[in-house]
């Protein structure tokens, strides 16, 4: 298959995919011990959410078969696009990052990364990967301890997909994407206390899931470049 062909197919079925976003977000369960400002349904009715999240899953997924070698990789990442996408608009909106789909979407990476280890006995596919979600997952455990209020739990279990998809892409992507991750949410947390003239801004919560996802893709496509 051509270089332009799997672009274009990535793009086109995580356009698809994300189509199924309304009905996903209708499916989570609220979580009781402390719920979110607004129900994860009705974050599933605004008229805009179908094309902002297929949109941005199609451009998205394109970049990404655009750089990612080899492209067999797409198999994985184009449909876990748009579910990234997904949670990016529920965290921005509610600063809240649903479990179900995160843990679901990790052990879906961990068993797909089995499956290439068994067809293509490549060692260190998964030592990359598996290391990936250690590093990543424990580094934002540590910071979750140590900064409870800049960042929650989900926070956490995103980070240990995130390591996961980037140590399998490779070192240098994984150090660039978590520290670019780290590197803009400080960068728009400043921003946003100057703009707002108040020191208390920089304690209040933010959704740092969105720009832990845009640090992933300046990962992927900066050293690819």
């Amino acid at each position: 298959m051509s270089p332009g062909a799997v672009v274009l197919m990535s793009a086109a079925v995580a356009a698809l995919l994300a189509l199924g976003a309304p009905a996903l977000l209708r499916w989570l369960p609220e979580p009781a011990d402390d719920p979110p400002v607004v129900p994860y349904v009705d974050l599933a009715r605004p008229v805009l959410l179908l094309p902002l999240a297929a949109s941005a899953s199609a451009v998205v997924a394109a970049l990404l078969a655009w750089q990612v070698e080899p492209s067999r990789l797409m198999v994985f990442l184009a449909p876990l696009v748009p579910l990234l996408v997904l949670l990016a608009y529920v965290d921005w909106r509610v600063q809240r990052l649903p479990k179900q789909p995160i843990l679901a979407a990790t052990a879906v990476g961990l068993l797909v990364i089995g499956i290439e280890w068994l067809w293509m006995r490549d060692t260190g596919v998964i030592i990359g990967a598996v290391v990936g979600l250690v590093l990543a997952r424990s580094a934002f455990w540590l910071l979750w301890r140590l900064l409870p209020h800049a960042m929650g739990y989900g926070d956490v279990r995103l980070a240990a997909l995130v390591g996961l998809v980037l140590g399998r892409l490779g070192w240098e992507q994984l150090a660039v994407g978590v520290w670019s991750g780290l590197a803009i949410f400080g960068v728009w947390g400043i921003g946003r206390a100057v703009a707002r003239r108040s020191r208390t801004a920089m304690r209040e919560p933010l959704a740092y899931g969105p720009f832990m996802m845009l640090g992933m893709l300046v990962g992927v496509l900066a050293v690819s470049l």
